[in-house]
């Protein structure tokens, strides 16, 4: 009894540590998954938003480029514009056109816009107070137009906006620069409306260098974030370049208020920079859920879970211990797969452009002037089909290359049933199996048919061999018994440029065929180097090396 209590006790112990070791490879691998799904998310959604932001510094850049000798007090500047601004359809606020007019023109200006219908057409301040005449900038800035005209947009016609705290300096920039440039965030339209920014684009005279005036338009912030869904991993602020402590989130109805910057050192933000108008902004992205908090839960499941099994019955630990494995390898493979799947689909345009240069040739040397029609079609039928199997193969691989033993089965080669193999099980390289597969087709669709076996021998003998050279050779040998060069079928004009000279060429070596007294013999001999072929199988790995984020 002492000795059956010592053996479960040590049971115990084996499986209480084989489930800590266990724990912390679920520990690694979910911690791994997580950050990864997070990384991929936030990639995607900032490329969202960078798209967003060029298309529509896009259309600043259009709409500028329609204005034809814009004139300083044009009061319907935007009119051939109002239908291409729409177009993008990029969901602006205000579009407006706000003109640097000299002091000696303020007049000739106000009866401009006394003349659009504007409600108050007298130039003033950007609150709406009256003018200092001794205060007047020359020029001065004064929104000449705006777009959509409604109630409320039309009250900003007339406003000059030299003194603006977060226009004006958008404004200066622009001219140093000559660029469309965006301001800071501040409350757009009124009082408590919705949080937002607008870019300003410099639009200069045909016959002046100076600058006539700028085309602005106004966008709500919370649409240019792109806020996310509550089931989506990650929230996504915005840096407050007014003030870099702080953040600008929007709720779920757009609403953008400032937050201050929060830093977790177990779980730290994603930052991802865009640019629009000018400068950089940067979006941080905060995970809903902490990987390694999650991953040290999954961990301590698994844990508790090894432990209770191997407390109740210690027989069920390898069981246990068993799936664990398996789903450890599951999740590999499926991390392998992501990775080469790009390099994959990059790969296969290489190969199905040699598959059909392939095929190409087959039928054009197949079908040549003069063949018998029946047996060109047989043989046509029968290599497009090995080519079939080998590319089929190759695709359930991934093109990693295919066990050579898996050229010989029923659907590719005639008379199968009658091989005998022997040899290593190597895995050939795509190239290779191409090649061998088509080798393979010719040597058994001219086998004899008529002949039977003799007891229960096999008819044709397939072997291969790897020899311990200083580098590795492949050796193959095609044996068919009970036949002679007077009832073997005659090998076709395309089956002998294959067997002679097409396989030995597109794998470095050598080939020979011949007759003895019992049999038809072909042999193969080529650089392993070649068959194997580790940097063609290994090159779609290579590729689909992770890039290094930049941050």
């Amino acid at each position: 009894m002492l000795r059956l209590g010592f053996i479960i006790g040590l049971m115990a112990i084996i499986g209480l540590v084989l489930s800590g070791l266990v724990a912390m490879k679920v520990y690694d691998q979910e911690l791994s998954l997580g950050r990864s799904d997070l990384a991929r998310a936030v990639d995607t959604h900032a490329s969202l938003v960078q798209e967003r932001l060029s298309e529509r510094e896009l259309l600043a850049r259009v709409a500028v480029g329609l204005f034809r000798s814009p004139s300083t007090n044009m009061a319907n500047a935007l009119q051939p514009l109002r239908s291409s601004i729409y177009a993008f359809k990029t969901d602006f606020l205000v579009a407006s056109w706000v003109a640097r007019i000299p002091r000696a023109d303020f007049g000739r200006a106000q009866n401009e816009l006394k003349a659009a219908g504007f409600p108050n057409p007298t130039i003033r301040n950007f609150n709406d107070t009256p003018l200092n005449p001794e205060a007047v900038p020359d020029p001065a800035t004064v929104v000449m137009d705006v777009e959509p005209q409604n109630d409320e947009t039309k009250t900003f016609v007339g406003r000059m906006l030299n003194n603006h705290p977060v226009i004006a300096p958008m404004f200066n920039r622009a001219v140093e620069e000559d660029r469309p440039v965006s301001s800071d965030p501040f409350v757009l339209l009124r009082t408590g409306g919705p949080m937002g920014i607008v870019l300003a684009s410099p639009v200069r005279a045909d016959t002046s260098p100076t600058v006539a005036g700028f085309l602005t338009i106004s966008y709500r912030l919370a649409p240019l974030m792109l806020t996310n869904e509550e089931l989506s991993l990650f929230s996504v602020a915005l840096r407050d370049p007014r003030n870099a402590s702080d953040n600008l989130t929007a709720d779920a109805e757009g609403n953008v208020k400032s937050v201050p910057l929060k830093l977790d050192a177990d779980n730290p933000p994603l930052l991802r920079v865009v640019s629009f108008g000018a400068r950089d902004w940067t979006l941080i992205y905060y995970a809903k859920t902490n990987a390694a908090t999650r991953a040290q839960e999954l961990a301590g499941i698994v844990m508790l879970i090894g432990a209770a099994l191997t407390l109740i019955f210690c027989g069920l630990f390898g069981y246990v211990s068993y799936n664990n494995i398996r789903l450890s390898r599951e999740i590999q493979t499926r991390i392998d797969f992501e990775r080469r799947l790009t390099a994959v689909i990059d790969e296969l345009n290489h190969r199905v452009k040699n598959i059909l240069a392939v095929i190409q040739s087959i039928v054009t040397r197949t079908m040549r002037h003069g063949a018998d029609i029946d047996v060109a079609r047989e043989l046509l039928i029968g290599r497009i089909h090995a080519m079939s199997h080998v590319v089929s193969l190759l695709s359930e691989s991934q093109w990693q290359g295919v066990k050579l033993k898996g050229l010989f089965e029923s659907r590719a080669i005639p008379h199968a049933d009658r091989i005998a193999l022997t040899g290593p099980d190597i895995t050939v390289s795509a190239r290779a199996a191409q090649s061998l597969s088509l080798l393979f087709f010719e040597l058994a669709s001219h086998a004899d048919e008529g002949l039977s076996l003799v007891g229960k021998h096999p008819h044709i003998v397939a072997g291969w061999t790897v020899s311990d050279e200083p580098d590795p050779v492949f050796h193959f040998r095609w044996e068919e018994f009970n036949t002679s060069a007077a009832t073997r079928r005659a090998d076709s004009e395309f089956g002998l440029v294959l067997l002679d000279r097409v396989a030995p060429e597109a794998l470095g070596g050598t080939s020979k065929r011949y007759f003895t007294d019992v049999s038809y013999v072909y042999e193969l001999t080529a650089p392993m180097a070649t068959v194997v072929d580790e940097a063609e199988m290994d090159r779609t790995e290579r590729i689909a090396k992770p890039v290094k984020k930049k941050r």
